[in-house]
């Protein structure tokens, strides 16, 4: 489980690695254009049900924090897809991984 720490709180955010490493490719990329957005996620299983949205702004310090040493290959579609609501009024919303599946 990856944590980002975002700016003065002491509170870690906790999202899977494998998720973790596909965001911070589209934080990264938004907050490097200058621009500032949301994100929202679903509190994991283990903390008090519910969900939570914060306010990145290139100002700001942000911490990734990663479990696992090496960074799992990424899914371009699961890319796209964070990207394209990272463009949106509503912001990143963290969604389930988007797989390739061969057509039926």
């Amino acid at each position: 489980m990856g944590t980002i720490n975002y700016g003065g709180s002491s509170e870690p955010i906790h999202i899977e690695d494998r998720a973790l490493a596909h965001l911070k490719v589209v934080i990264a990329t938004k907050l490097r254009r200058n621009e500032s957005f949301t994100l929202s996620w679903k509190h994991p299983v283990d903390e008090p049900a519910g969900r939570s949205t914060i306010w990145l702004h290139p100002s700001i310090p942000l911490r990734f924090t990663f479990d696992e040493p090496e960074t799992p290959p990424l899914n371009v579609k699961w890319v796209e897809e964070l990207m394209q609501s990272a463009n949106s009024t509503g912001g990143i919303s963290l969604v389930d991984e988007v797989l390739d599946t061969p057509a039926a």
